[in-house]
């Protein structure tokens, strides 16, 4: 063999110049605009062939092939496949952000002021519900039966919700997804890390590496994201329609008027004040994350893509957004607040049933506390409506009266939620000096993993 063969260099197998037209192809479908664009079409598509599966008879008790076992398995397969992401998302974010911090005292203060906009903005929320309820009355002339089929589980005594935020075994924590317990571990694993010097150094460069893979993969699970919203919603507007809507119509339509209060006028006036933002352009840069939580009605699905838009699209620095958005998506339940006040106002109204001032607050106290309280419990929102029930002596058996259209609710309720952990995080973000003003002031917003 020629020395002049072994002195030639290796071909690439692929055109540098393709490979760089094929990424930025790729990239465009990421692009907000386009994501945006894919799932409101998805969502518009689902929406209307299950309702026209609706009107043709499809009911809970007999679903039909579509709407009982395609729909469900495309939507949940969906939803499982970026559940499976939060653990690691949640454990390697916030591990690298609490890490990042150049000062441990930095990370208390941060998370005393996200832990206040959270338990503040819950309060405002549920005290606009009641405000509107008793101002609109929504029960009053309802015929109430609420002997339905509806079992509220029992929350757990104060002692052991304080005691089950700490792990015990992370591992299993992480098995069993319980958020708060995954929190305070990766915490306390971050400012280990923090305080370790060099060997700590060594670990949070992999845990980063490891954290652009998730996400990654997250942007890659967005592919099919309009595939997956078209399910979901298909599934939803099939079995309920809107028939269910009609009997609890003035119900159903002051929680979403109280929720449009909320999310418009209540974050966008705090955002306003706190940092000066633009508060047009932020809804403008939230509104796939908006959709996605709309059709999914998971905040812990939207987790990822809230996460990556604080970052990439908000202006959210990683060191407060891997911490802020992880505990709002724990914690922040403002849309829930909001119909537990409306619920609570419209049961009392329609039994006949006067809580009085004494009551309304009872209901804001309890429901701004037990946020927290139930956070890592299954139904968190029916649990935390019987406990408020039982506050103010309203039966908890009424709650099966509203929970034929909660489901079509708790869509409208996620996009709240999810909207309320953006803001939160941007707020602290500014104050904190880890705010970029050229990302929130981009144009052509583009979530950048899919580069």
């Amino acid at each position: 063999m020629s020395r002049q063969f072994l002195d030639v260099p290796p071909q690439p197998l692929t055109n540098p110049a393709d490979l760089r037209d094929g990424r930025a192809a790729m990239a465009s479908l990421f692009e907000s605009r386009y994501l945006t664009r894919n799932i409101l079409i998805g969502m518009a598509l689902g929406a209307a062939i299950g309702t026209a599966l609706n009107l043709t008879g499809t009911t809970v008790a007999e679903p039909g092939f579509l709407a009982g076992t395609l729909f469900p398995l495309g939507g949940d397969i969906f939803v499982r496949l970026l559940r499976v992401l939060v653990v690691p998302l949640v454990l390697l974010s916030l591990m690298c952000g609490t890490a990042a911090l150049d000062d441990v005292r930095k990370l208390g203060r941060i998370g005393l002021k996200t832990l206040a906009f959270y338990l503040g903005t819950t309060a405002i929320a549920i005290a606009i519900a009641i405000g509107l309820s008793v101002l609109i009355q929504p029960g009053a002339g309802f015929e109430l039966n609420y002997e339905a089929d509806f079992a509220a589980s029992e929350s757990p005594p104060l002692a052991e919700v304080i005691l089950n935020i700490f792990p015990s075994n992370p591992f299993q924590a992480m098995v069993e997804g319980n958020m708060l317990q995954v929190i305070v571990f990766a915490i306390m694993f971050g400012v280990a890390m923090c305080l370790c010097g060099e060997p700590g150094q060594r670990v949070l460069a992999i845990a980063n590496d490891l954290n652009d893979v998730v996400m990654k993969l997250v942007m890659l699970l967005m592919l099919a994201a309009p595939f997956g919203v078209f399910a979901l919603v298909a599934k939803t507007f099939a079995i309920e329609g809107f028939s269910a809507i009609l009997g609890l119509a003035q119900y159903f339509f002051l929680v979403l008027l109280a929720l449009a209060v909320h999310a418009f006028f209540t974050y966008g006036l705090i955002l306003k004040v706190f940092t000066g933002l633009s508060v047009k352009r932020f809804f403008k840069q939230m509104r796939s994350v908006q959709l996605f939580a709309f059709s999914t009605a998971s905040s812990n699905a939207t987790l990822p893509l809230n996460l990556e838009n604080a970052e990439h699209n908000l202006g959210v620095k990683p060191s407060i957004a891997s911490f802020t958005i992880p505990l709002g998506a724990t914690l922040n339940m403002d849309g829930t607040a909001i119909m537990q006040g409306v619920a609570t106002v419209f049961i009392s109204e329609a039994l006949g049933i006067d809580i009085g001032v004494q009551g309304y607050l009872m209901v804001i106290l309890t429901a701004t506390l037990s946020s927290i309280g139930t956070a890592g419990v299954p139904g968190v929102g029916l649990i935390m409506l019987a406990m408020v029930f039982d506050q103010v002596g309203l039966p908890v058996a009424a709650i099966g009266v509203i929970y034929g259209v909660d489901r079509l609710l708790d869509m409208a309720r996620t996009a709240v939620n999810v909207t309320g952990d953006a803001v939160v995080s941007t707020i602290v973000a500014q104050s904190e000096g880890e705010f970029d003003q050229s990302i929130f002031d981009s144009e052509e917003p583009v979530l950048k993993h899919a580069k």
